[in-house]
């Protein structure tokens, strides 16, 4: 990529770090609702305890993804459990905001129906999705130096951020 029309590689690498944390989020979304439900109709659970399982169930989905997938590329410097451990503190925010969301609805609105639970899950997961997104790349997926994480493209140099090309013809 090169000329005035090239993306900047740093707005490409939070985009591909976005689509990567969006991919696991999608699989953690998937899970979460569905053990939701499962509990929901199969243990008959009040909504806000199988949603806090629910959710326990997709972070721990979620934080291998993320590790294995959205942030493989970053250098561990050995601080295995206290990433593991930042994660674990961010997520509980997470849930607390994500069940906070349909605790409220739930207890708060009086909305007690499957559709109502489920369209406050998905409230819910969005706000803390936004959280979580956030809190994870800023202080849990750092690399060694302690900087915000940073995708680098296989096989060669970066590219510049902005080139200016000063030919004439």
């Amino acid at each position: 990529m090169s000329g005035r029309h090239a993306l900047p590689s740093r707005s490409g690498r939070l985009y591909r770090e976005i689509a990567k944390f969006g991919i696991v989020g999608a699989s953690g979304f998937v899970v979460n609702l569905a053990v939701f439900n499962l509990i929901r109709v199969a243990v008959h659970w009040q909504p806000v305890r199988a949603s806090v399982v629910a959710t326990a169930c997709a972070v721990l989905g979620n934080y291998v993804g993320l590790r294995y997938f959205a942030y493989r590329n970053q250098d561990r410097d050995g601080g295995g459990r206290k990433e593991l451990g930042l994660f674990l503190f961010f997520s509980a925010v997470g849930l607390v905001i994500e069940n906070g969301v349909l605790y409220a609805t739930t207890y708060g609105l009086g909305w007690q129906s499957t559709l109502s639970y489920n369209i406050s899950k998905f409230l819910g997961i969005g706000i803390a999705t936004l959280f979580r997104f956030w809190s994870y790349r800023t202080w849990v997926f750092r690399t060694a130096d302690g900087t915000p994480p940073r995708t680098v493209a296989r096989g060669g140099p970066q590219e510049p951020v902005f080139q200016a090309t000063w030919e004439r013809t």
